[in-house]
């Protein structure tokens, strides 16, 4: 594509933004951006910031960019008629195989909720200043929200994202306003790769908060509906562009917010020189450096972003249960497990007196090994025409997610490498 071409591409994209029925479109992307700036990518984005200042910045931007491609094909697939899930049960003769398929789904479902369950959690205990099991207990309310604002449609959960994420970009303008890093490392890390033995798990764990598994799934389901209940009217090409501009603009907006996580993290704690070894670290430590109102900020910020992500998580959940398996729960049945089963790391946590950050890092790495459950049937399912129809990929969209996936697959190589001692540290 020449430049010209370019330039007359992004100015027919542009222009749906003046468009109503791109608005009545509009919220897909904001559902899905939420799970890339959730409690997990808090959990690693503050320990890679306050540990290895800036230096990491590079793996954001990079994790960004290849999730906005993955979210892109999966909401492809959605508007080509079917879901990620839903296809793989359809290709996919094997019932027992199915069934194991959505076993692992589920366990990166659990894997998801509880970071999220963690940061309301956390979040709470730091404002009300309450045990975090009373905080946990609490959280599990949420999924009263959930049933209020899907109770009829999507719609008035993608007005309630607007809000969170809101809440979520205001905060992290104001805290890189009071922490004023460094713009000169900003722009050299992030555009100079630098990885380790000591930084690859923070690597990892990044990957794993910004490409999630459960978004892959859950933005084509969405779609689908989305496309079935209100716009079949509407022709493909037109809602292709809809959708690539709801993408790209929710996930750069997830980015940023994402990258500013880690850049508050370096500018405040570790050009402080104040180890930060816990969130209640980073929140009490803001204090006497900017002042309580930043303390406050980053809490509110963080409650936001564990709501509203744990509603994504239970969305696809939803999802991957009605399309791979026979079982029919209710969003609140489903809402009750899923938090139960949760409560139980945290009780034992609690019990042994573990660090809510470690378990954030660590439940962020687990995803980051899990991405290829669903990103490889994703690459394989969108290049076929069988499926896609129309909507099938190009070869250059094929070999450009096919290297993203390969990048994935050898930082968790290297991860595993140097964790079974097979490389040095």
């Amino acid at each position: 594509m020449d430049f010209s071409r370019f330039i007359d591409s992004f100015r027919e994209h542009a222009a749906v933004l003046g468009t109503r029925s791109f608005w009545a479109f509009f919220g897909t992307g904001l559902i899905v951006s939420v799970a890339y700036m959730d409690p997990g990518n808090w959990g690693t984005s503050i320990s890679a910031g306050a540990e290895f200042n800036y230096d990491l910045l590079w793996i954001v931007w990079l994790s960004s960019a290849m999730a906005m491609l993955f979210q892109y094909l999966s909401g492809k697939m959605g508007i080509a008629g079917v879901s990620l899930a839903e296809t793989v049960r359809l290709k996919w003769k094997d019932k027992r195989l199915v069934f194991g398929y959505w076993l692992l789904a589920e366990i990166a479902i659990l894997a998801t909720d509880l970071a999220e369950f963690l940061g309301i959690a956390v979040a709470l205990t730091l404002l009300f200043g309450i045990p975090l099991m009373h905080a946990a207990l609490i959280a599990m309310l949420d999924v009263a929200l959930l049933v209020v604002l899907t109770r009829k449609s999507f719609r008035p959960l993608e007005y309630a994202f607007i809000l969170f994420v809101s809440v979520i970009g205001l905060g992290y303008v104001y805290e890189l306003f009071i922490t004023q890093p460094d713009a000169g490392l900003i722009a050299l890390h992030s555009f100079t790769p630098l990885l380790n033995g000591h930084t690859i798990l923070y690597a990892v764990g990044i990957i794993g908060a910004t490409v999630m598994p459960h978004a892959l799934f859950v933005h084509s389901w969405l779609l689908k509906k989305k496309r079935q209940d209100h716009h079949e009217k509407l022709p493909t090409a037109t809602l292709m562009k809809y959708h690539v501009v709801d993408n790209v603009g929710s996930l750069l907006i997830a980015g940023f917010i994402n990258a500013a996580i880690l850049i508050m993290a370096a500018a405040a704690f570790y050009q402080s020189g104040i180890p930060v070894a816990t969130i209640d670290d980073a929140y009490r430590t803001l204090t006497p450096l900017f002042g309580s109102l930043a303390s406050f900020v980053f809490a509110v910020a963080l409650l936001s972003a564990g709501i509203a992500s744990s509603i994504t998580g239970t969305l696809a959940g939803q999802s991957i249960m009605e399309s791979l398996t026979d079982f029919r729960l209710s969003v609140t049945m489903r809402r009750i497990i899923t938090r139960i089963i949760n409560v139980i790391p945290l009780l034992v946590a609690v019990a042994l007196n573990i660090e809510p950050l470690k378990i954030l890092v660590y439940s962020q790495v687990i995803l980051s090994l899990m991405i290829p459950l669903p990103l490889i049937p994703l690459i394989y399912y969108t290049a076929k025409a069988d499926v896609m129809g129309n909507l099938v990929n190009n070869k250059v969209t094929t070999i450009v997610a096919g290297l993203f996936a390969l990048i994935i697959l050898m930082f968790n190589a290297y991860l595993i490498a140097q964790t079974l001692g097979l490389i040095a540290s």
